[in-house]
């Protein structure tokens, strides 16, 4: 199951020419995909563009209507390579991942494709996960395009901006022989508008035909010498064909041109954002009407010289905004300019700042400092500070910034999520024998390496946890400890982790956290999915999967919300004397996603009248001794602290709120670790039967009647 259904959505998808579409920029880029005879798609999830893969799985049906073949394939390298249907025919196709993890893990397959080129439109729709909503490292898709020559097309966050990008993304991959890479950033994924439809078009060339009459052509196979000859291929003829075809497209675009004799050059995805920040300064109207000339870069790589040159022309000085580093496009505009001997003045890093997301906030700063040095903004005048006497008005206290009056707040595990009694029971047994090499991995719980478990060395990329401790495979004390989730697992871990550990006869413990579907991303299903998938394989155990490459020590545990189950597992895989690799499997479904299936049906059937019983825990305050063990091997967002209730005890008291699920983790690390008794399980009930009333009345009446004797005996002694 996926964290979002587009069932009601995809509807829209068989809107014909002259209709009106509205919705949001994933679903566009979908109908565009569907107006532009693609003959297949094929992609790996993740932020930004999970839902793109959403939207194509409950959108099958239309797909197989039109021929399409669709594919979740098992990586971002798959679905590159998957593209190699279009090096010999004339077949459309469109792969989609995030960038740059994504990028970086097709990277091979891409090399490939862009070497030899293509005959049909080669589309890679990479959303581009970069700035403060990232949650991956700090780096743009920019440097591989220019590294292997990938047109890269970043345009204006719009719908018709973007559905125009896929369309002729398709045409100048084809007009060019060169794969096209199209960059969604996070708001462009997101963004809601209308744009007027076209009708969905079936492949002239089909999927079959390409079958049936196959194509062979060993110029385009990267082998030498004929990668030699595509070296000089791309620079020599796709190159120039490229630029020829953004110029007479009119692909990148003008506004305001020569309203001044200053500009601003914009990459298409900074479009909004920038002229947002000159609306506040007054130098744009709220139509985006801008009184300073712009040139916006919807393609940003490979920039276009003759554009550049009649922008810059006449004009004393321009500011080139580009988001990250390295600054490729200043650097070359600096030469495209200094080539051709112009003395307009090139701004950009010198006043936006060197790296970093371009926020509101920064290009609002960055063009009011571009504005004042050019005379087209006045410099804000001094604040005034205002005098008051002390007697009528005690001076105020300075405002703290931001970051010092908030309270960080590090991410961390949803509440019941079953991998936290994992870690729970990591730290357990790090009390008895010592602390461990752990290597982590991508995925929630990645989340171990923070507070409140402080666990995990080193990360260095999806289904790599194994990979990366495979170095610590030497003769001593302690074994190493790698950790990966089931998503991971089937994307690289089973071969670069689990087979490499068997091949070169490595000793140390890797743990997989099965629950049900990559939760990363979204909640999508997988080969070891316990669900029953119409249109996929499921059901495929990773314990057979493991013995499969050879792992002789291998467990199970089908509920991570046995602490103490846990914990004596990794105990025995960490002290057994059995040589090899071992895999201790922990598996329990994602609570988000349960909950996600679950709440709705419960709320349907309390409205239907039925009795439900929803179990909470609770902390039992005459009983909480106030240490707090309970919440530093827990971390649960509904395990917190209350005033102690004993007004001769000042430590506050454990507290469960009211946002519990019921999964028992805070109970069972209690009792694991032989903390404290202070745990309690109720049951809540919804639309009682007579018997629930006259149980709970007799319960009542017996707790108060042993209360009323314990009142007694405690007012004797109050003073």
């Amino acid at each position: 199951m996926a964290e979002r259904s587009f069932v009601e959505e995809v509807k829209k998808l068989r809107l014909s020419g002259g209709d009106v579409f509205r919705g949001e920029g994933i679903l566009a880029v979908t109908k565009a995909l569907l107006e532009s005879g693609v003959s297949y798609v094929a992609g790996y999830q993740g932020a930004p563009i999970s839902h793109l893969m959403d939207v194509l799985a409950d959108a099958q049906d239309i797909l197989s209507e039109h021929g399409i073949r669709f594919e979740n394939s098992a990586s971002e390298a798959t679905a590159a390579a998957t593209l190699a249907a279009s090096v010999n025919y004339p077949l459309r196709g469109a792969v989609t991942f995030k960038a740059t993890v994504g990028t970086n893990v097709a990277s091979d397959a891409l090399a490939n494709l862009a070497s030899g080129g293509v005959t049909g439109g080669a589309l890679i729709i990479v959303g581009e996960d970069y700035g403060e909503g990232s949650s991956i490292m700090q780096e743009r898709s920019h440097a591989f395009a220019m590294k292997s020559q990938i047109w890269l097309l970043d345009p204006r966050p719009n719908l018709p901006s973007i559905v125009e990008a896929v369309k002729q993304g398709f045409e100048l991959s084809e007009a060019s022989h060169t794969p096209v890479m199209l960059q969604l950033r996070i708001r462009a994924c997101h963004v809601h508008g209308h744009f007027v439809a076209g009708d969905n078009k079936r492949a002239k060339f089909t999927l079959q035909d390409a079958l049936e009459n196959p194509q062979r052509d060993v110029g385009r196979i990267v082998l030498p010498p004929a990668s030699f000859v595509h070296e000089q291929e791309k620079v020599r003829e796709r190159w120039p064909a490229a630029v020829k075809f953004i110029e007479e497209r009119g692909l990148n675009e003008f506004f305001s041109e020569g309203a001044d004799d200053i500009g601003i050059i914009v990459q298409g995805g900074s479009y909004n954002t920038l002229v947002r920040a000159l609306e506040r300064l007054d130098l744009a109207d709220v139509y985006g009407n801008s009184k300073i000339p712009l040139y916006v870069m919807n393609v940003a790589y490979p920039v276009i010289e003759s554009e550049v040159l009649r922008f810059c022309e006449g004009k004393r000085a321009v500011l080139i905004v580009e988001e990250g580093q390295p600054n490729f496009v200043e650097q070359n505009l600096a030469t495209i300019l200094r080539q051709a001997g112009s003395t307009t003045v090139l701004h950009g890093k010198d006043i936006l700042p060197v790296a970093g997301e371009y926020t509101a906030a920064e290009l609002l700063k960055g063009a009011r400092a571009f504005g004042e040095r050019y005379g087209r903004l006045q410099p804000l005048p001094a604040p005034v500070r205002k005098v008051i006497p002390l007697t009528e008005l005690a001076t105020p206290e300075p405002a703290l910034p931001l970051g010092d009056s908030v309270h960080a707040r590090p991410p961390g595990f949803c509440t019941g999520c079953p991998e936290r009694p994992i870690f729970s029971a990591m730290k357990l047994v790090e009390r008895e024998l010592g602390a461990h090499h752990v290597s982590a991995d991508i995925g929630c719980h990645l989340f171990s390496i923070l507070p409140p478990f402080n666990i995990g060395n080193t990360t260095m990329g999806y289904g790599l946890g194994g990979a990366g401790a495979a170095a610590l495979n030497a003769p001593a004390g302690k074994r190493a400890i790698s950790v990966m989730g089931d998503g991971g697992f089937w994307h690289n871990g089973l071969t670069s982790g689990v087979a490499n550990a068997v091949f070169n006869r490595s000793d140390n413990l890797t743990i997989v956290v099965d629950n049900n579907y990559t939760s990363a991303t979204g909640g999508q299903d997988i080969l070891s999915s316990s669900a029953n998938n119409a249109t996929r394989s499921t059901g495929h155990a990773i314990e057979r999967a493991v013995r499969g490459v050879g792992v002789k020590w291998v467990r199970t545990l089908r509920r991570t919300y046995d602490v103490a189950g846990m914990r004596d597992a990794l105990k025995d895989a960490l002290t057994t004397k059995e040589k090899g690799p071992k895999v201790l499997i922990a598996q329990s479904e994602c609570m988000l996603n349960r909950q996600r299936r679950e709440k709705p049906l419960v709320r349907k059937a309390i409205a239907d009248g039925k009795r439900m019983v929803r179990e909470k825990f609770g902390v039992d305050s005459d009983t909480c001794t106030g240490d707090h063990s309970c919440i530093r091997l827990s971390g649960c967002p509904s395990l917190s602290i209350k005033p102690n209730p004993d007004p001769l005890r000042t430590d506050p008291v454990a507290t469960v709120m009211d946002s519990c699920v019921g999964c028992g983790v805070c109970g069972e690390v209690s009792h694991a670790a032989v903390l404290c008794p202070s745990f309690y399980k109720a049951q809540i009930v919804s639309n009682p039967s007579r018997w629930d009333l006259v149980r709970e009345s007799f319960r009542a009446k017996v707790i108060g009647w042993l209360q009323k004797g314990e009142a007694k005996r405690r007012a004797a002694y109050a003073f």
